[in-house]
C-alpha cells in the first residue's frame, strides 16, 4: 500500500506534489495507521500531548455485533457503519469517537487540521490511546469549502454523519447533496433554541425562538426535516466535563482555587441544568441505527436542576475546597463592556430528559457533584484549563460591594 500523510492534501482536494495530481473527487483519501504502533514508536514528548499519525489507506471487515445498553433497550448492529464526524478534536467528539470505535465502527474526523486529531485523555492508558490513534481516520478540509465537501464526501461515501460543530443550515446542505444514500444524520443542536417561557422544564414539543442566537441550529433542524432525511437532533443544555472549552465549571474552579468570593447575579436562586459530556456521548451512541430515534429531537442533560448558588457550592464540594463566600449583585448597576461577568444566562433554564430516558433507554451516569469531580480530577485539578483566570469584572463587583458596606 502507498503511504499517505494527512498533510499531503489541501482543501481543494489536490496533492501538493506536482507529479501526483488527480481530480479533486478522487483525492479525498482517508488516512489510517496500518498497524497499532508500539509505545516505543510514539513521539518522545509527553503522551498527554496532541499527536498526529502517519498513515496508509486500508479497508475494514467486521463481524455482526450485538450489544445490550443499560435501560433494557436491545440494539443490534447489523453491520459496521462508516461514520463521519464533523469536528471531533475539541470536546464532545473526543469522547464520542472513542465509543464508536469501541463498538467496531470505522470513524473519520473531518477537521481543518489545525490541531492534530488525537489526544491522550487523563486516565486513558498508553495502550488504549495507541489503539485509538491507530484506528481513527482524518479527512482534512474546511466545511465551508462547499465544493471540496461535496467532492470529498462523494468520493469516500459514508453511512452516518455526526455533525458536532454545525452552526448554519447552509453548512449542512453540501453534506446532504454529497451523500444521497446517507442512512442517518445525527445533529448536535442546543436547548438554547427554545422560546423563553415561565413554564418549565422545556420539553421537545415546546415553542422555539427563531430569533435566538442558536437560530442556525433551528434552521438546520428544519432543513433536515424538509429534505426528508433520517435525522436525529440532540439538544443539550449546558455541557460540562474534561476538556470543556466553554468556561462553565472552569469559571468557578478558578475562583475557588484563588480563594476568592464567587460573584453571582441577582438572587442566586436562578435554576439551571448541566449535563456531563460523557453522558452526552452515550446519548449520541444510543440514537445510532435506532428506529425510535428517526426524525426525533431529544433533550440531553443531567437529572437534577441546580441554582446558581448551589452550583458554586457543588463545585467547591467536588474539588475539595471550603464552601465559598457568595456575593450577589445587580448586573444593571455595572457596565462590563464586552466582558462576560458570569458564564450562565441570567434566568431559569432547564429541560426535561424524560423522552430520552423512555424512548432511548438512556440515563445519565453522573450526578452533579460526581460529574464535577470527574471534570476537576481529570482536567483543572491537573493544572490544565482552556482560559486563564480573569477577575476584572469580579473586582468591579467586589469594589462596589465594599463601598456599599
Amino acid at each position: 500500500m502507498q503511504l499517505h500523510s494527512p498533510s499531503n492534501f489541501t482543501s481543494n482536494g489536490l496533492n501538493k506534489f506536482p507529479n501526483q495530481r488527480r481530480a479533486a473527487g478522487t483525492m479525498a483519501r482517508l488516512v489510517l495507521q496500518h498497524k497499532q504502533p508500539s509505545l516505543s514508536l510514539l513521539p518522545p514528548s509527553s503522551l498527554s500531548d496532541f499527536h498526529g499519525t502517519r498513515s496508509m489507506t486500508t479497508s475494514f471487515q467486521y463481524k455482526r455485533k450485538v450489544w445490550q445498553p443499560k435501560g433494557g433497550l436491545r440494539v443490534t448492529a447489523l453491520s459496521t457503519k462508516k461514520i463521519l464526524i464533523m469536528g471531533g478534536t475539541r470536546f464532545i467528539g473526543v469522547f464520542l469517537s472513542r465509543l464508536l470505535l469501541k463498538e467496531g465502527h470505522q470513524v473519520t474526523l473531518f477537521t481543518r487540521g489545525k490541531a492534530p486529531i488525537t489526544q491522550q485523555l487523563s486516565g486513558e492508558s498508553d495502550i488504549e490511546y495507541a489503539d485509538f490513534s491507530s484506528k481513527i481516520l482524518h479527512l482534512k478540509g474546511d466545511r465551508k469549502d462547499y465544493d471540496f465537501v461535496k467532492a470529498s464526501l462523494s468520493a469516500e461515501g459514508f453511512d452516518v454523519v455526526y455533525d458536532i460543530n454545525g452552526r448554519e443550515a447552509e453548512e449542512v446542505e453540501p453534506i446532504l447533496d454529497a451523500l444521497p444514500k446517507l442512512e442517518q444524520y445525527i445533529y448536535c443542536s442546543s436547548a438554547g433554541v427554545y422560546l423563553k417561557s415561565d413554564l418549565l422544564p422545556h420539553f421537545e414539543t415546546d415553542a422555539v425562538d427563531p430569533k435566538s442566537r442558536h437560530k442556525g441550529k433551528l434552521e438546520t433542524e428544519s432543513l433536515l426535516e424538509s429534505r426528508d432525511v433520517n435525522y436525529t437532533s440532540i439538544r443539550p443544555v449546558y455541557i460540562y466535563g474534561p476538556l470543556n472549552y466553554n468556561p462553565v465549571e472552569e469559571w468557578f474552579f478558578h475562583r475557588l482555587k484563588a480563594g476568592r468570593p464567587i460573584p453571582i447575579p441577582n438572587s442566586g436562586i436562578q435554576i439551571s441544568q448541566l449535563g456531563h459530556v460523557k453522558d452526552l456521548a452515550t446519548a449520541f451512541i444510543k440514537v445510532l441505527g435506532n428506529e425510535k430515534a428517526s426524525k426525533q429531537v431529544f433533550n440531553i442533560s443531567g437529572d437534577k436542576y441546580v441554582t446558581f448558588d448551589g452550583l458554586a457550592k457543588a463545585c467547591a464540594k467536588a474539588a475539595g475546597f471550603p464552601e465559598p463566600e457568595i456575593i450577589h449583585y445587580n448586573p444593571k448597576e455595572f457596565d462590563f463592556g464586552k466582558k462576560k461577568a458570569f458564564p450562565f444566562r441570567d434566568q431559569h433554564f432547564f429541560a426535561s430528559v424524560d423522552k430520552a430516558k423512555s424512548v432511548l433507554g438512556w440515563k445519565p451516569e453522573f450526578d452533579l457533584v460526581g460529574g464535577l469531580a470527574d471534570s476537576y480530577n481529570l482536567d483543572f485539578g491537573r493544572g490544565t484549563f482552556r482560559k486563564e483566570a480573569d477577575f476584572f469584572t469580579d473586582d468591579m463587583i467586589l469594589g462596589k460591594s465594599l463601598v456599599l458596606t
